[in-house]
C-alpha cells in the first residue's frame, strides 16, 4: 500500500514531512515500511526521552488499558493520585500542585490563565525567538512571525524582549505583569541556553514586581537536559512550570506545575477532559520509574558532553557554532539546514530544524555511545 499517497489524500496539510513511513521504533532507532534502519535524533520533537517502545511503558499501558482507560477529574482516581504525589517529589521545591491536560501548548494556556487568575494582572513578558505553542494564548507567547502573523490579532497584552538580557527584562517587567515566560534553553529558537545568572536574575524582577516566573520545560524537562528538569542546572524555584513531550514516555500528556503558596485554584475556571485519564499517568509513572532507576538524566549530561565535543571537532567550513545543554543540541550553520538534515536522513539519521539555520539533535536518552558516534559520523559526510 502507499502510505504516503493515502496519507497525503487525507491529512491537513500543516505539515512539511520527509517521505518515509515508519512503523517500528525500539530504543534510539526507527524502521521504515521497507525495513531501513535510522538513528532517531527528533524522539519525536523530544517525546519518547526513555526510548522507543519502552518495556516499562508499554507493559504500564497494557496493563491500565484493560483497567480503566478514561475517568474524568469528575471522580479521584487511583493512578493519577499516585503520578500527582510524584511529580510534588521530583520538580522544584514548592511545586506542589498540579493541573493535568494533555500537550505542551495546553499546559502554556494553563499557565497563562493561572498567572491572569493568581496576579489580577493582564501583560506578559516572553524572550525574542522564543517558542511556547500554537494556540491563541501559547502563540501569543511566540516570537516567530511567520507563526503568527496569519492568525492574528492574537491574545493582547504580550511584549518580547532580547534572550539573556537581563536589563532589558527589567525594563519590560511592571507592575501591570501578571508573568514573565521563559524557556531555560530555547528550542524551536536555535537551542539556545540560559545563562545562570540571566535566569536567577528574571526570577529575582518577578519576586521584586509581584509577577509570576514561568518556566516552559516543555522540551527540557526529564531528564533531557542533564537534570531531571533544566531549572535545577541553576537552582531555579519557578512559581509555574509547564511540562510536556518527555513526560508519558510517547503518549500525549501535559501539566502546569504550581507551587503551593497559591493553594487550591478556584472551582470550574479551567479543566480538561482527558487531562490526568489513568492510561496517560500510567504511562508516565512507568516512564518517571525508568528515568530514575536508569538515572537517565546523568546519563543524558555525559552523553551530551562526549557528543557535543564530538561535534565541536568538526572541520567544516558550514559550521559557526555547535551548542547545546545535555541531550539537547544544536548545530549552527552558514547556511539553511534543511537540505543537511535530508541528507543526514539519507545517511540513516533523522534530525530536526531549530530555525532556519540550525540542525537541532533530541535523541532519546537511552541512546548508546556507539550510535552517536555513528550520528557524528554521519554529520561528518554531510556537512563538508
Amino acid at each position: 500500500m502507499d502510505y504516503i499517497a493515502l496519507e497525503d489524500a487525507h491529512t491537513s496539510g500543516f505539515y512539511r514531512k520527509h517521505p518515509i513511513v515508519l512503523v517500528k521504533g525500539e530504543g534510539a532507532k526507527v524502521w521504515d515500511a521497507e525495513g531501513r534502519e535510522y538513528i532517531d535524533c527528533t524522539s519525536g520533537h523530544g517525546v519518547a526521552n526513555v526510548g522507543h517502545a519502552n518495556p516499562y511503558v508499554a507493559e504500564a499501558i497494557a496493563r491500565q488499558a484493560s483497567r480503566l482507560i478514561t475517568c474524568s477529574e469528575l471522580f479521584y482516581n487511583d493512578v493519577r493520585a499516585e503520578l500527582l504525589a510524584t511529580l510534588a517529589r521530583i520538580t522544584p521545591p514548592g511545586l506542589k500542585r498540579a493541573f493535568l491536560c494533555n500537550s505542551g501548548t495546553e499546559a502554556v494556556e494553563g499557565a497563562l490563565k493561572i498567572a491572569r487568575l493568581v496576579t489580577g494582572r493582564k501583560k506578559f513578558v516572553a524572550a525574542m525567538r522564543s517558542f511556547h505553542g500554537r494556540t491563541f494564548g501559547s502563540l501569543s507567547a511566540t516570537w516567530r512571525k511567520e507563526y503568527r502573523e496569519p492568525y492574528e490579532p492574537l491574545v493582547p497584552g504580550f511584549s518580547f524582549v532580547p534572550f539573556n538580557n537581563l536589563e532589558a527584562m527589567d525594563k519590560a517587567v511592571d507592575h501591570e505583569t501578571a508573568g514573565v515566560i521563559l524557556e531555560v534553553v530555547q528550542g524551536e529558537g536555535g537551542v539556545i541556553p540560559g545563562k545562570g545568572e540571566y535566569l536567577r536574575g528574571v526570577q529575582e524582577i518577578c519576586r521584586q514586581k509581584g509577577a509570576l516566573f514561568i518556566l516552559d520545560e516543555v522540551q527540557t524537562g526529564f531528564g533531557r537536559t542533564g537534570k531531571m528538569f533544566a531549572c535545577e542546572h541553576y537552582g531555579l524555584e519557578p512559581d509555574l512550570m509547564c511540562l510536556a513531550k518527555g513526560f508519558g514516555g510517547g503518549v500525549p500528556f501535559g501539566a502546569v506545575m504550581i507551587h503551593e503558596k497559591f493553594g487550591e485554584m478556584p472551582k470550574r475556571l479551567h479543566g480538561s477532559t482527558f487531562g490526568g485519564n489513568p492510561l496517560a499517568c500510567a504511562a508516565a509513572l512507568a516512564a518517571i520509574r525508568y528515568l530514575e532507576e536508569n538515572d537517565l538524566p546523568r546519563r543524558a549530561a555525559e552523553l551530551g558532553e562526549y557528543f557535543l565535543g564530538r561535534l565541536r571537532q568538526l572541520e567544516s567550513n558550514l559550521v559557526r557554532e555547535v551548542r547545546g545543554l545535555g541531550l539537547m543540541v544544536g548545530i549552527e550553520l552558514k547556511k539553511e539546514a534543511s537540505p543537511y538534515i535530508e541528507a543526514l536522513a539519507e545517511e540513516g539519521v533523522l534530525a530536526l530544524s531549530a530555525g532556519p539555520t540550525v540542525i537541532r539533535f533530541l535523541p532519546p536518552l537511552v541512546i548508546s555511545r556507539e550510535e552517536l558516534d555513528k550520528v557524528v559520523e554521519a554529520v561528518e559526510k554531510v556537512l563538508p
